[in-house]
């Protein structure tokens, strides 16, 4: 038996021991790993410095070196979710709906845990203490893939949180990271479909379509975020610039920042100096189209190329549109299904854009940031779908069970 086969089956006892816990349980253990996590944060901020050492090293670009680094607030940060998620409903057990056949029988179906996830993600130590208290809390066992950048820092975290869930008497197997950071380990992690129930993997593009290529576990995809927002001619200004300001300045290297801007061409003479000014500040670089060019010399050109691309980093595509029905249909065309925005006075344009953009999550007047678990009330997020199957936009509790019907009989037969 290989180190992961022997995993998978520790996870699938530890899964079944969860599903065993009492709402009290587990909240005790939330409560007790979020203290954890504060009182052990200058260890684990001694091992994250190891990982940003080698992360400069090996030539990491700023925007990804900010997913990877930890503060003191972003560990009281992870614990604050933890303790969100333990005040939170646990699903499991909740008796979806009850119905009574003609036959006699009440057949209802009820909420279960799924079992075991295996999660593979990238750079964010944050994402284990994420995924980790969103599974627990809703029956599951985890095995974590973390990359190798974030390697030390997972392996702090993971420490704490498997300690505290043995002084609990709960099996520490909910959790179990595999510290083999060869990406051979991935390919073999994606064959254990006798022990792992789903697989969600959490990165860039090139990551999820080797998973989901690859793996002989059902995959639930986590987004890229190509995430767009269109100024449309009855925008207000100061609006649309403070929340573009906002998309794509505040952390450019998550999936739900801005990446492409579309402006109404009734506006675009006014209100594209205006936008390059803003961004030109934060040292942003726009690639735009013909159109574009011509109000702001100084934007670069654009190719079809950039239209597509999730650029993680200080650029961003920009294309004027002659009406809110282009606007869409350019979305629709190169969205990666994750966030979209529009700003607009306009009612009927908001409520056509809400209806016809494809994408898990559309926004009128706000900033593409709020698509977020904790954001969103969920307090933490194991990945934001952009999938239609199962779960679509970011996962919270629920979108971690499954169900199963529960029939009651007095002798019935067919």
């Amino acid at each position: 038996m290989t180190i992961l086969e022997s995993m998978g089956e520790r996870a699938v006892i530890a899964s079944r021991d969860a599903a065993k816990l009492t709402i009290n349980d587990k909240n005790k253990a939330l409560e007790l790993i979020a203290r954890a996590l504060t009182e052990n944060a200058d260890t684990i901020l001694k091992a994250n410095e190891i990982d940003m050492e080698n992360g400069k090293k090996a030539g990491m670009k700023d925007s990804l070196l900010d997913r990877l680094k930890l503060t003191k607030e972003r560990i009281e940060a992870m614990a604050e979710g933890a303790l969100k998620v333990m005040a939170l409903d646990d699903p499991t057990g909740e008796v979806i709906r009850m119905w009574e056949n003609p036959n006699g029988l009440r057949i209802g179906q009820k909420r279960v845990p799924i079992g075991v996830i295996g999660i593979i993600y990238e750079s964010r130590p944050n994402v284990t203490v994420d995924a980790f208290v969103l599974c627990f809390k809703a029956g599951n066992a985890a095995i974590l893939k973390g990359g190798s950048d974030a390697i030390n820092s997972n392996i702090a975290i993971t420490s704490v949180i498997r300690k505290t869930l043995e002084e609990c008497d709960i099996n520490a197997d909910c959790i179990q990271l595999i510290e083999k950071t060869d990406r051979t380990v991935v390919d073999e992690l994606l064959k254990l479909n006798q022990y792992i129930d789903v697989v969600i993997p959490r990165g860039g593009a090139g990551l999820i379509n080797f998973v989901v290529n690859n793996s002989t576990i059902p995959v639930i995809e986590t987004g890229t975020g190509n995430c767009h927002i269109f100024v449309d001619a009855s925008a207000d200004f100061d609006m649309a610039l403070n929340i573009i300001e906002n998309a794509k300045t505040q952390r450019t290297g998550v999936c739900n920042a801005c990446e492409s801007l579309l402006v109404h061409r009734d506006i675009a003479d006014k209100f594209i100096p205006l936008l390059a000014n803003r961004l030109f500040g934060h040292n942003v670089e726009i690639r735009g189209d013909e159109k574009s060019r011509l109000i702001v010399p100084e934007i670069k050109a654009a190719t079809d190329e950039d239209y597509g691309t999730e650029y993680l980093d200080l650029i961003v595509s920009l294309k004027i549109v002659e009406n809110v029905d282009e606007a869409i249909y350019h979305i629709n065309k190169y969205n990666t299904g994750h966030s979209e925005a529009i700003v607009t006075n306009d009612y009927n344009n908001s409520e056509k854009f809400l209806n016809e953009v494809d994408a898990a999550a559309v926004y009128v007047n706000a900033s593409t940031r709020f698509t977020d678990g904790f954001e969103f009330g969920f307090g933490a997020e194991i990945g934001i779908s952009t999938q239609k199957i199962h779960a679509r936009g970011p996962m919270g509790l629920k979108e971690l069970t499954t169900t199963k019907y529960i029939i009651y009989g007095n002798g019935q037969i067919r």
